[in-house]
């Protein structure tokens, strides 16, 4: 009997049919807008690969008379935002509202508890500097894993503080204003549509708990959830998803000082991210996936214990509430 050849593990699991991918998704679109009884979908468009995906996949299920995208700028936003959020509307035909945010969210507070926090820690923090928050690198191999505000002065100086704990949840709950504003204005115009909201996080976004709870969390629907962020940009290819978007380095988009998704959460490049999520689930030995993703099994086992510990953290994200 002929000894069979193990294929070594590699990225290539998470290789798919895009165009057949399309035509499931957007099948289950249909679906679901019967099911729940909606004309159309509305969803904020950022000139980000993920939100520009579903409100292509919207307009390929619904057609692009039922689409609404909301372009929901504010204080900190990138003006790359918005304008890239009107070629991706140019692009599939769909309608577009520009709905500011800053003033409601001054209203609210929000730059300025964001700001009393960081001041609680750089006193002379002004209104004409930067900020963001990051991590330090998973794969260094830092112990402690804290998170640490980087300020901005005028000039550009760059400066970095540890935050304690107490100024680093004042930060985050100020900012997780802005996806909650930006939410309650796709319903406003869900209601008065009776359209469908739609959920853009990719399947790392989603399991791993990249989303504000009753913010960027919340929809009707969430078209590609179930898809790794390397899928996504393969779908977005086969939607002709303008090239300026699809090269475009995935941003928050929160904070003043300009700060990648990899600093800010997911400490790994998505790249990386996809496979070893997947062979985490699988059951994959981190030897076999260091060799995949060109890393040691030392670092693989640290990307493992952070998707757990993300993961459980995300447990409350999903929630919903408690009753008796």
């Amino acid at each position: 009997m002929e000894s069979q050849t193990i294929s070594p593990f590699s990225a290539e699991v998470l290789e798919l049919d895009p165009r057949e991918e399309i035509e499931r998704i957007t099948g289950a679109i249909r679906s679901q807008m019967a099911q729940l009884r909606r004309k159309g979908a509305v969803l904020g468009i950022s000139g980000g690969v993920d939100s520009s995906v579903c409100a292509a996949l919207c307009v390929e299920a619904l057609g692009p008379d039922r689409v609404l995208g909301l372009l929901m700028p504010e204080r900190d936003s990138s003006g790359d935002s918005l304008s890239l959020g009107r070629v991706l509307a140019e692009r599939f035909g769909i309608a577009t509202l520009v709905e500011d945010v800053t003033d409601t969210l001054d209203a609210a507070g929000c730059y300025r508890r964001r700001d009393a926090a960081i001041r609680s820690v750089v006193p002379e923090y002004a209104p004409d500097w930067k900020a963001k928050i990051v991590l330090p690198n998973l794969l260094a191999g830092e112990t402690y894993r804290l998170f640490s505000v980087v300020v901005s002065t005028p000039d550009g100086q760059l400066r970095r503080e540890r935050l304690p704990l107490e100024a680093y949840q004042q930060v985050v709950a100020a900012t997780n204003f802005k996806q909650r504003v930006r939410k309650m204005m796709e319903y406003y115009h869900a209601d008065r549509l009776r359209y469908a909201v739609i959920g853009t996080p990719n399947r790392l976004e989603y399991d791993q708990g990249f989303f504000v709870k009753n913010g960027d969390g919340a929809a009707d629907l969430k078209p590609i959830a179930h898809l790794y962020k390397t899928q996504v940009y393969r779908l977005a290819e086969a939607l002709d998803v303008p090239e300026i978007i699809r090269t475009r380095p995935p941003t928050t988009d929160t904070y003043p000082l300009e700060q990648s998704q990899e600093e800010f959460f997911f400490s790994v490049p998505y790249q990386v991210l996809d496979v070893c999520l997947y062979a985490y689930d699988h059951g994959v030995p981190v030897e076999e996936v260091g060799a995949a993703v060109r890393l040691t099994a030392e670092q693989v086992n640290r990307v493992y214990v952070d998707i757990h510990s993300k993961r459980r953290a995300a447990e409350y994200l999903h929630a919903g509430p408690l009753t008796l």
